[in-house]
């Protein structure tokens, strides 16, 4: 194995596998290639582990508890499986969650387009004004004479 394929082996850079070559941390064919099994245990063997670099952690993102809520009460709405509380949404039950919403919103958005909707704020309106004229008509109606 070269130089470069080793350091890709390894995940060093290449200045790093010269020093180990240079230092007798690696075992060499006699063409001067790399045996990479033996050098791999020469080098667990001669690194210190409190010098090594460890890849950093990846970074995630806290989810806030409202939004794993909303993907289980999407995932229940449809009769799927809900995970358990504190059980973690799977990345796959996230996925079904996002695309049964984009399903309703579009569902809701093609309704209006229909007329087959209308907002709140008109039907609350509509609803109000003809209570109040049903309660003015009770109230102004002239009661009937008694005898």
């Amino acid at each position: 194995m070269s130089e470069r394929q080793y350091a890709a082996h390894v995940g060093l850079s290449r200045g790093a596998i010269q020093k180990a070559k240079t230092a007798e941390r690696l075992v060499l064919y006699p063409d001067g290639s790399i045996n990479a099994a033996a050098s791999d245990a020469r080098r667990a063997e001669t690194t210190d582990p409190s010098k090594t670099r460890k890849p950093p952690a990846p970074k995630l993102k806290p989810v806030p508890e409202a939004a794993v809520a909303a993907v289980g009460d999407t995932l229940r709405e449809q009769g799927l499986a809900v995970p358990a509380v504190g059980g973690g949404t799977t990345f796959l039950q996230a996925k079904t969650a996002n695309e049964v919403l984009k399903a309703q919103e579009r569902r809701i958005r093609l309704q209006k387009l229909k007329g087959e909707l209308i907002e709140r704020a008109r039907a609350l309106a509509l609803v109000f004004r003809l209570a109040r004229e049903e309660r003015d008509a009770w109230v102004n109606c002239p009661r009937a004479r008694r005898r």
